[in-house]
């Protein structure tokens, strides 16, 4: 398997539509709820898809299952991290060290192994990524780092277990898409009722009403960035496309300049030149 042009294209085109979603969701007033509701109209999102692409083999189910268990935990620290601390710390940090745990854990739980460029690539996608995020800021906020650290390695475990699972579909006969669209139409219901236990039908309803068109930019964005990734999983390895699909912080530190009125630093320039020269190291690795 090896990173091509047309991968990489894909990938960034998949980094930004996961910076988008994010960024609505950091702007939203309740951040768990926001976060339930973008995810459950994905559910419905997926269920024409399903209809389109057919089941995902029976080898991969327990990856689904998997999957869908794991990204309980990663909404909940996803939220924990938006709701103490900027878009511009928190989410550097979640999506900085989440591909050098993958690139570490590829050798054993995928059998893939990196060329000395390659790990250079991830190396610096990493420590671009990590001095976007890591400021004095940081500890002022230290229950947004803990929050980030931690859905870090969820972050980890799931897009392992998510590129098994579409290998897993692959072979089988089917394709990442049946696997994407399965896992996004059980993802979003879990979370949604944890929070719906907590908020309450009449605090929920409205605001899912009131953010149903945003919810709906939100859920496609999530779907077209994961769907994105798990195809490019299935066709270069797994490490290096982990790590390219977190130049999505260059365009979530873009956004939160923009739209959340976050600043723009030095150091934010210098992140995003190590990033693009890792980038390019993973390409030629």
């Amino acid at each position: 398997m090896t990173l091509t042009w047309s991968v990489v294209a894909a990938v960034l085109f998949g980094a930004l539509l996961h910076a988008s979603w994010n960024a609505l969701v950091k702007s939203s007033a309740d951040k768990a709820l926001d976060t339930a509701v973008i995810h459950l109209v994905g559910s419905f999102i997926g269920l024409p898809l399903v209809l389109i692409t057919g089941l995902p083999p029976a080898a991969a189910w327990p990856y689904i299952g998997a999957s869908v268990v794991i990204h309980i935990g990663y909404y909940i620290a996803l939220t924990g991290a938006y709701k103490h601390g900027d878009l511009g710390l928190t989410y550097p940090l979640m999506r900085g060290v989440g591909p050098m745990l993958v690139a570490l854990s590829a050798t054993f739980t995928l059998g893939e192994t990196l060329t000395p460029v390659a790990w250079a690539g991830v190396l610096g996608v990493c420590s671009g990524v990590l001095v976007l995020g890591l400021s004095r800021r940081a500890l002022d906020q230290p229950k947004a780092v803990a929050f980030a650290l931690v859905n870090a390695v969820v972050i980890a475990i799931y897009t392992v277990v998510d590129a098994l699972g579409a290998r897993a579909a692959v072979q089988g006969g089917g394709n990442a898409l049946q696997y994407v669209a399965m896992l996004f139409v059980l993802d979003g219901w879990p979370f949604a009722l944890i929070v719906l236990s907590r908020r309450g039908l009449a605090v929920a309803l409205p605001y899912a009403r009131a953010r149903l068109p945003v919810a709906f930019v939100g859920a496609a964005a999530s779907l077209g960035s994961y769907g994105i990734a798990l195809w490019a999983m299935t066709r270069a390895p797994v490490a290096t496309v982990a790590a390219l699909r977190e130049t999505s912080v260059l365009f979530a530190a873009l956004l939160g300049s923009w739209f959340l009125k976050e600043a723009f630093t030095t150091r934010r320039a210098v992140g995003t030149g190590v990033i693009l020269a890792g980038v390019m190291a993973l390409r030629m690795g």
